[in-house]
């Protein structure tokens, strides 16, 4: 499924979490895995002092070197590192492009730290424009293991939400994994001032019967049974309370493309789900 693996590294404890899921996932499930080192440089900055470039280059040549080590001592993970000049979403987009990577890893740095990031980050670019699937790593490294035993899949019916539920079905028969599917009622009196009657109440539930059951289908179509859930509210606020009350391993979540999922990011039911969700949230890419 993901047989060529990029990781965001720059020796933070979050990229080493990221590294470590990444190589757990690798000596399990085969494949082989690069590390990315983005060297930035101020045009201001190396103006005053260009024998700085040079340090910076070969510092992050020694952390690379020292992590492609640790990771090369467990046997079945083939590793090596690239390391690049440029801003940290450019490089690691290019050399996912590049190496045709199935899958991009990073890591965060806590609720605070991400909050403060993703406005207009390296993460927020790269799962906005990211050709690959993008797995945000949100633990520390003594939790991570690279397999998933419960999925969570927030689906709503569209397309991106297909693509995520698809996705979540591959990882389950791989793993021998349990898959929920989470389809969360709007509340737009909050929103608009709505009125709700009985009536009202009753076609959106009726219609949140169809939306899951159809994911129910879809998922049997691949072989896999799931478990359905509906509930009221915001979507990531419930995705949230779902993956914290069951203790769930990983989020399967759809993204809207590259415009789409840029502008949708900040505020939206994904950033969210990075920003609160205990355990690691993959973002699917449909495939045109």
């Amino acid at each position: 499924m993901y047989g060529k693996i990029l990781v965001g590294y720059d020796d933070s404890p979050a990229s080493r979490a990221a590294l470590l899921e990444a190589a757990h996932w690798v000596k399990k499930h085969g494949g082989e895995l690069a590390l990315v080192h983005a060297a930035f440089f101020d045009v201001e900055e190396f103006g005053i002092a260009p024998e700085q470039i040079e340090k910076r280059i070969a510092l992050g040549r020694r952390l690379c070197t020292a992590a492609v080590e640790s990771v090369a001592a467990e046997p079945g993970v083939p590793v090596r590192s690239i390391i690049c000049e440029g801003e940290p979403p450019e490089v690691l987009l290019d050399t996912a492009d590049g190496m045709d990577a199935d899958l991009i890893v990073l890591g965060t740095y806590g609720r605070r730290g991400l909050r403060r990031m993703l406005m207009g980050s390296v993460t927020a670019q790269v799962i906005s424009k990211a050709r690959a699937d993008v797995l945000v790593v949100h633990r520390p490294c003594q939790e991570c293991r690279g397999e998933y035993r419960s999925l969570l899949v927030p689906y709503d019916g569209s397309a991106f939400s297909r693509a995520a539920l698809g996705r979540a079905c591959e990882l389950a028969k791989g793993d021998g994994a349990n898959v929920t599917v989470l389809y969360a009622i709007p509340r737009y009196e909050e929103m608009v001032g709505f009125l709700r009657t009985e009536g009202i109440a009753s076609r959106l539930n009726e219609e949140a019967g169809k939306i899951v059951a159809e994911a129910a289908r879809l998922a049997g179509e691949q072989g896999v049974t799931v478990t359905t859930l509906v509930a009221e509210g915001a979507a990531a606020d419930r995705v949230v309370d779902a993956v914290k009350k069951s203790g769930l391993d990983l989020v399967v979540m759809g993204s809207h493309g590259h415009q789409g999922m840029e502008r949708a990011l900040l505020g939206s039911t994904a950033e969210r789900v990075i920003l609160n969700a205990p355990c690691p949230v993959l973002v699917v890419k449909e495939k045109s």
